[in-house]
């Protein structure tokens, strides 16, 4: 892989991201200062107090992750206005929790839901299904703390300047996350997550005055890339099929992250239903200033150094999530007021990945702890062991993740789309699950490994898309259409 051109980051720059870090637990502390009993209810959901400010931040910073930054500019710089769809598609994540959050946390106060195997076991009273929903969660948020790690490390290398190796950097980072993680659970990283997601926005809007400064504005861009017949491509109107991969792309990451275990797991924190209607109602906007931002840093820098899609300095390709870190090189050598506005934006792409990476961690260990450890194997065990059990988790879990994460040279995109195109197929258990009452465990177990039979015969024939379609949709309209044939036959067999 190719090496970019290191940003000048000095001395001072580590001092203080390392201050910003280490604030981090202090935060942890409080939280566990400020904790009301110990179990898993207080320890992964924070007692169920979370109110309006903290859950839209939290949301926020968990949603808009390291990929946001590094992985959409990346794409968009590859495919030009055709990747505009990460707008659309993060805008119906929104959509999708409308159609089952709000019944989904009634049910919660009402039966005291922790993890979403909960909800799957108090709809359908099945084991099987509970263990085989979880699994594929827990699979997917292994998969997503992967890339954020692997983004982590890229943000680290950036600012360490090799002074510290990048390594040393990642374990060091993680140790911070697992430490406030534990001490503080919930707590910790929402309130984590309210900082990391307010340096985030804050973040986006210095990026793009910076961006708008040194590189000009969108339409003069737009008017390079369609004058030079090798980017022309990437302004103009998608094809039949490029329209159908758009919706195909909508559908899988809407419904798919919306159902993400620590999205639903902040469902569940609210502290009422209003406050849970406020926050999805202002998180429909927020698309515009992040995803949106990272489309347009794709797009300045596609017009104004398309060379960086040619061969880097070793004849390799330069990989396109170095975009951001080649602007932010221009933006630094500009003036002193760039380079420290750059500091700033590495810290909020820190912050992104670790607000979104700490989140994932507690939900896999809430869901390995209570649906697995606990139901399965200790379904005697009291509060306070299980809590002990998922802080072990929490730290065994990450250790491998790590690892992958430092040896991973793959595609982020490619990464997140791999983890939805199984994820989704959870989709009618959680989605049909809420709304109907005929709906069988034995219906939602047959779509679900038809849906995933489908879908992984699909990939190992390198036909991850037909037509445009992604395989995870094909799958999932299988998984859909049994499911709904046992809807019909379950309503029949009433009347």
């Amino acid at each position: 892989m190719t090496e970019t051109p290191p940003l000048p980051f000095g001395p001072g720059a580590l001092v203080v991201v390392s201050i910003y870090v280490l604030s981090l637990l202090g935060i942890g502390a409080y939280a566990y200062s400020q904790r009301r009993e110990n179990s898993l209810h207080d320890f992964f959901l924070a007692g169920r107090t979370m109110g309006f400010t903290v859950l839209v931040l939290t949301l926020y910073a968990t949603q808009y992750s390291g990929n946001t930054l590094l992985g959409f500019s990346g794409a968009t710089y590859r495919q030009g206005l055709s990747f505009l769809v990460c707008v659309h598609f993060m805008t119906a994540i929104v959509v999708c929790y409308l159609l089952f959050a709000p019944r989904l946390y009634r049910l919660s106060r009402e039966n005291n839901f922790l993890t979403p195997g909960d909800f799957i076991f108090h709809r359908y009273q099945s084991r099987l299904l509970r263990i085989l929903v979880t699994l594929i969660m827990v699979y997917a948020l292994c998969n997503f703390t992967l890339a954020q790690m692997r983004t982590l490390g890229t943000a680290f290398a950036g600012i360490s300047q090799g002074r510290v190796p990048m390594w040393v950097g990642v374990v060091g980072l993680a140790l911070v996350m697992l430490v406030y993680e534990s001490l503080g659970g919930m707590r910790s990283v929402a309130w984590t997550d309210s900082i990391q997601g307010a340096m985030l926005l804050v973040g986006f809007s210095l990026l793009m005055v910076l961006a708008f400064t040194q590189f000009g504005s969108i339409p003069d861009a737009l008017s390079k890339l369609a004058s030079q017949p090798e980017t022309m491509h990437k302004v103009q109107a998608p094809s039949a099929e490029g329209v159908r991969n758009w919706f195909s792309f909508i559908v899988l990451v809407g419904l798919g992250a919306a159902i993400y275990p620590q999205a639903i797991q902040r469902v569940y924190a609210a502290r009422n239903a209003r406050v849970l209607k406020r926050s999805l109602a202002l998180m429909a906007f927020l698309p515009l200033t992040t995803a949106l931002v990272s489309v347009m840093i794709g797009l300045l820098m596609a017009a104004n150094r398309p060379e960086l899609g040619g061969a880097g300095l070793a004849g390799a390709p330069i990989p396109s999530e170095t975009i951001l870190t080649l602007m932010c090189l221009e933006i630094m050598q500009a003036s002193t007021l760039g380079y420290w506005l750059v500091v700033f934006i590495f810290s909020a792409l820190l912050a992104a990945v670790m607000s979104t990476a700490d989140s994932a961690l507690l939900s896999i260990s809430s869901m390995v702890t209570h649906d697995l450890y606990a139901k399965t194997f200790r379904p005697d065990a009291n509060q306070a062991h299980l809590t002990r059990v998922g802080k072990t988790v929490t730290w065994v879990i990450l250790m491998p993740i790590v690892w992958a994460a430092l040896v991973y040279e793959g595609n982020l995109i490619q990464l997140l789309k791999l983890k939805f195109e199984l994820l989704i197929q959870c989709v009618p258990a959680i989605y049909l699950g809420v709304h109907s009452r005929t709906l069988s465990a034995r219906s939602v177990i047959t779509g679900l490994v038809a849906g995933l039979l489908v879908t992984l015969i699909l990939i190992t024939l390198d036909m991850g898309r037909v037509s445009g379609i992604h395989a995870g949709i094909i799958g999932l309209v299988v998984n859909l259409v049994i499911c709904c044939i046992g809807i019909t036959r379950s309503s029949w067999s009433n009347k």
